[in-house]
Order: C-alpha cells, then structure tokens, then sequence
C-alpha cells in the first residue's frame, strides 16, 4: 500500500444514479437526525386525533405589490386543542415554526409541546414552512421548482412573514387576542423563532430557539468550528478511535488506487453496490462521524457507539476493518450498508436552494479528525450559479437579521428568547452560549446534543436534560406572568 495527497470532497451522491460536484460540506440542519437513532418508534407512529388540519390561504409576496405577488397558495398548519384553557383565560399559544421538511414527523417528536401543554393550558399550533410537504406555491412541487424565477419566493424572511399571518389569524379565528405566542423552533427552525421573535415582537411574546447556530454566517464563528467539535467530541470518547479515524482517510485513497481495491473496499465495507470512486466511502464517513456527533442523544450515544467499535475490533485488515466496524455498529444488524438506493428528499432539494441564496454557511474543516477541507466561496457561487443562473448572498442573513457584536447590539433592543445549546452539537459553536441581558438568554449543557431539549422527554433521559428543560419552562413561565400582569394593568387603565 501506498499513500497518496488527500483530494478534497467536491461530490455528493444525491440520488441513486446522479453525482454532482458540491464543493462545500453543509451538515443537516434538522431537528431529528437519522430515525434509526432515535430510542422509541415514536417518529413511524401516526399522529394522534388530537391534531386537527387546517390550511391557510397565504400570500405568495409578503413584500411586493405587483400582480403576481398577490398570488395565494394553501398553507398547512396543524392545531392540537387538547389543553387550551380557552380564550376567556388568555391560555398562550405554543407555536412550533417548521423548517426545512414537512411538519408531520415533528408532531410526535417536538415533545417541548405536548409534554409541557398541560401545565401551562396551552394551544399547540404547528406551521408548515413554504415550499415544504403540503405547503408549496404555483400548485404543483414541480412548477415551485422550476428554475429561480418560482424558487425566489422561497427564503426565511418570506417564511416568518407567512407564520405572522398565520398567527394573527389564529388568534382572530379563535377569539384569543390577548393570548401571549410562545415561538418555538430546533436547528434552522431555531433561528427563525429567535428571528421572529426579534422581527415580529407584537405577535410572539417570546422565542425558544434550541441548537440555533445564528452565527455561523459572514465568518462570525470560525469556519472550521463545527469539525473541530467533531473531532473533540471523538477524542473525548477515545484518543485511540480518533487516531484510527484520522489515519484511515489516506489509506482509503491508497487501498482505492490498487488493481481491485475498490472490490476490497466494497467487500470490507459490505456495501450496497459497487463503489465507483473512493469518494463514495469517504463520504460517507464522514458525513456519519458528523451526525453521530450532531445526534449524540442518550441513551445509545452514537459516538461512543462507534468508537467502541473501532476500539474493540481485531481484523486482519487492520485500519479499515476497525472503521467497517464502526459503521456496523453505528447503523445495526443489515444486509448492506454504503450506496443504498436512495432519492432525493424534500429537504435534499430545498435546502440546496436556501443554502446557494441566503443560508450560506461557511463550514470547513482544519487537518483535524478529518482532512483538510477549506470552503471557497468562489467555487460555492460558481456552483450555485451553475444549478439555478444566481449567486448566493454570503452576508444576507446578517445584514436582514443582525449577528455581528450580538451581545453589544440585542441587548438595546431584544427581549424575551431562549438560547438553547448542547455543546457536543457541533453546531452550537455557532450558537449563542452567553446571556446577552436579563431577558435574552444563554441554557446550555455540557454533554446536550442537537435540539435534545425539545424532543419527547423520555424516562431514560439524564437529569442535566430533565434540568435543562425545567429552565426553559421556568423562563417562559416567568415571561407569561409578567404579560398577564401588564395585560391586567392594560384593561384597567387602558394604557400602559
């Protein structure tokens, strides 16, 4: 065997049969993760009758006055009456802000909502964001993604815009007007409830944003910040597996260079089909090492999962048959693992437009666990000219929605969110970690994973989550007193 000088990643395997160059590694953005990592069945269970559909007629331009803005299309969102204590009582609203996928998985899985209803009466209303599940313009998903002309109104700010009037209707619709809104959101979702909560104070009376990486834009946060969470996260775990890992990606290249070796590699690996490229592989560790560490959720711990693996793994192939081990372990008793068919998901093909518009987060990584890996902007906007004939806005989101000097700049001005963050998410190295002011605050734990906080509380939980989630509950519940005692100071006086 020989070694050779790393190639970057510069393709993804986005369905089963296409590869196309993407030259930067955007780790998902989502609350849930991998489903095989979850502890309970909880996410292939229907809704329960408690959740009633209903569709708004939505505006397709929030900020526009040409004909053509005036256009409407149906827009989902789900409301579960199970607990409100009614709009005489002025019971809040909780409403959970979707992102980037359909809304029906997080009715069973946002647990903040149904496990917290019933103490505070609460109305749990969930919105579907636009061009996702049933909420798509221009009546077909087709015509809503022909080309950039109909992909233009896809974008966050039109997104919040749609969940004010959603809200406001709501209230009206039910006669609550005086019921204070509770935004809620995880990961990208958690952004828009922070950005909400800043952009439309007159509807939501607070934001809970759990793992909401807000500075991850414009070079706020160090572009290899969210890899090098990984690699701690795995060095914690084990120095050896971290060495083994860091050492396997040139004899990958090495192995794949080799008359027959990527037979061997598919033989080692047990994959699907035939690999074609060592990309195949390489990409897909890393893209596991990265989830396993984003999805670290008790009680099954991926990362010490496949760590153990790797440790505990005697092969006759040394270095690789550790890795193979690793992934075995990680994704459980198959028949194959590696180049499954798969198709492209809503959220594949969405968030490739959101990320090559405004969403642009420079991630990269440093010759740490993984090899080096930098992000060039030029061949990003190359690339996303190519598949829609615009460039992305790479300082959009901080310019619309603010993020650099946060702590100097919110504090004139924010109030009344919740910064949640567990710091073995990668992702919270972009998230805000420090209470900005009295009212805008920093909930954090040391061993959280991504979005933990809001998931379905389960009785295997630890108890620094159980104590997170109590926080937050305390927080809000402190919000929601001081806003009844204005609103009764407001009736009798009428004024403040």
């Amino acid at each position: 065997m020989f070694s050779s000088p790393w190639i970057p990643f510069l393709l993804f395997v986005l369905s089963t049969s296409v590869v196309t160059a993407l030259p930067y590694r955007f780790p998902r953005l989502s609350p849930i993760g991998e489903k095989f990592l979850h502890h309970s069945r909880v996410l292939e269970l229907p809704p329960s009758d408690d959740f009633k559909t209903f569709y708004y007629n939505q505006t397709l331009d929030h900020f526009n006055y040409r004909p053509e803005s005036y256009t409407t299309f149906p827009q989902r969102y789900i409301v579960n009456f199970k607990y409100w204590g009614g709009a005489n009582s002025s019971a809040p609203i909780f409403a959970y802000l979707g992102a980037e996928a359909p809304i029906d998985d997080d009715l069973n899985v946002i647990g903040f909502m149904t496990d917290n209803a019933i103490q505070f009466n609460a109305l749990l209303v969930y919105i579907e964001h636009r061009y996702y599940g049933k909420s798509v313009p221009f009546e077909s998903r087709d015509e809503a993604l022909r080309n950039a002309s109909t992909l233009g109104y896809f974008n966050s700010a039109q997104a919040i815009a749609d969940y004010a009037n959603i809200l406001m209707h709501v209230k009206k619709e039910f006669r609550a007007n005086y019921s204070p809104v509770i935004v809620i959101g995880g990961s990208y979702g958690g952004m828009l409830a922070s950005w909400f909560r800043l952009k439309y104070p007159h509807v939501a009376l607070g934001a809970l944003a759990s793992s909401a990486p807000l500075l991850y834009f414009d070079d706020i946060t160090p572009q290899n910040g969210y890899y090098s969470v990984v690699t701690k996260d795995f060095r914690e775990v084990s120095e050896t597996c971290y060495e083994t890992i860091k050492k396997s990606w040139s004899e990958i290249e090495a192995v794949a260079l080799q008359p027959n070796g990527l037979s061997f590699l598919d033989q080692e690996f047990k994959t699907c089909r035939p690999i074609g490229r060592s990309f195949e592989l390489r990409d897909y560790l890393w893209s596991m090492y990265a989830s396993a560490a984003q999805y670290n959720h008790p009680p099954g711990y991926p990362v010490t999962r496949i760590c153990d693996a790797i440790d505990g793994a005697f092969s006759v192939n040394g270095t690789l048959g550790k890795i193979a081990a690793g992934v075995f372990a990680y994704r459980g008793n198959l028949s194959c693992y590696i180049n499954e068919p798969r198709n492209e998901t809503e959220t594949d093909v969405g968030w490739r437009w959101q990320s090559c518009s405004e969403m642009v987060m420079p991630i990269s990584s440093d010759d740490d666990m993984f090899p080096p890996f930098p992000f060039d902007l030029g061949n990003f906007s190359r690339y996303c000219n190519g598949l829609y004939g615009v460039p992305p806005r790479p300082h959009w989101a901080t310019t619309y929605y603010g993020g650099h000097d946060i702590q100097l700049v919110l504090q004139r001005f924010g109030s009344n969110i919740i910064f949640s963050n567990g710091l073995k998410d990668p992702y919270s190295i972009g998230g805000v970690l420090h209470n900005i002011s009295d009212t805008l605050l920093a909930v954090h734990t040391t061993n959280g994973s991504h979005c933990l906080d809001i998931l379905k509380a389960n009785e295997t939980d630890p108890e620094w989550v159980v104590t997170q989630r109590k926080t937050e509950v305390g927080i809000i519940k402190a919000w929601i007193s001081k806003y009844y005692a204005d609103l009764a100071n407001y009736k009798q006086n009428k004024t403040f």
